[in-house]
């Protein structure tokens, strides 16, 4: 079956990296264009082709689509949590400029599909903070959530507007060993597990009790695809679709940890992230991307952790001491 080309902007980040060698293993290396702001990343080095790119710069995002035939697309890049609380406004920028100008795109040079990532961020102190459904109220508390609300906004009128057919999921804190964190409130469950590798106790920025929803990346990785790939007509929700994996606190990640690690040790000095997790729901529902498209996690948190102690080895460790 011959496959149209698919671009992954934002391609070199934490989520992009994993998706764009997924997307090329399931549809070839080839169908699946690079592009990110930032050079190349070693993990994607000779698998595909990439491409730089600025998504702030519209035409040139337009020409690049048209000249290289893309039919869907795949926008990773935006600020997160932490990070756009320290420039607020820099990061509404990125982050709406950045889906305007894509969804324009798409629109304009008739794309088939475009995903774009959205974030239990959404919700704010006003949501159930236990089983948090689809349609809950979201009065976000964050730069980066209402920019993802607004963003979702976005996507349903385009899609009613426009026909673009564009889809998007919540991602809970995603959780990888292949790359490295990227300035969210939830960066704690993957710096934990290298500090652990390193034999380094670990400090930690939230308070040993907050439960967030999490995810490891693989469970990510998959869901969107099959997203992507589930027919139109099964696609009920045009905004975001809640979608969950595990949830658990810090001290639930420590205690696994420590089953496979003896000697790690951990503190607990929460900052100013430990008021933005606050904010956020422990739990959410999922039931609607299990009916719509067949969602279900595949992995739990012991799983989860073997996975993680089992790949980062102590040559890719990196230091959490500050």
């Amino acid at each position: 079956m011959v496959q149209e080309k698919i671009l992954v902007i934002g391609a070199c980040g934490q989520i992009g990296t994993e998706l764009t060698l997924a997307l090329r293993q399931r549809y070839g290396g080839e169908t699946v264009v690079a592009a990110d702001l930032k050079r190349e990343s070693d993990l994607l080095k000779g698998t595909g082709p990439f491409l730089p790119l600025d998504v702030m710069d519209k035409t040139t995002l337009q020409v690049q689509v048209k000249r290289h035939g893309i039919k869907s697309i795949y926008l990773l890049a935006a600020m997160l949590s932490a990070t756009g609380e320290q420039q607020p406004q820099l990061a509404w920028r990125v982050n709406m400029e950045s889906l305007l100008n894509t969804l324009e795109a798409a629109r304009e040079e008739s794309v088939q599909k475009v995903f774009w990532p959205s974030s239990i961020a959404v919700f704010g102190p006003d949501a159930p903070k236990k089983d948090c459904p689809q349609n809950a109220w979201s009065t976000p508390a964050t730069v980066y959530g209402i920019s993802k609300l607004s963003g979702e906004q976005w996507c349903h009128y385009y899609f009613k507007r426009y026909g673009v057919d564009v889809r998007s999921i919540r991602y809970p804190g995603l959780i990888s060993y292949k790359t490295l964190p990227g300035g969210g409130t939830t960066d704690y469950a993957i710096e934990i597990f290298h500090a652990a590798i390193r034999g380094e106790s670990y400090s930690c920025f939230l308070r040993d009790d907050k439960r967030l929803p999490m995810m490891y990346m693989d469970d990510a990785v998959r869901g969107t695809i099959e997203l992507m790939e589930a027919p139109a007509s099964r696609i009920t929700v045009r905004t975001a679709y809640n979608i969950a994996g595990i949830s658990f606190t810090p001290a639930d990640v420590a205690a696994e940890i420590k089953r496979l690690v003896p000697g790690f040790s951990i503190e607990y000095k929460p900052d100013y992230r430990q008021a933005i997790a606050e904010t956020w729901p422990e739990s959410i529902q999922d039931q609607t991307a299990r009916k719509d498209w067949g969602w279900h996690p595949e992995y739990d948190l012991a799983k989860m952790t073997g996975e993680m102690i089992r790949h980062i080895t102590p040559e890719l460790a990196m230091s959490t001491k500050h």
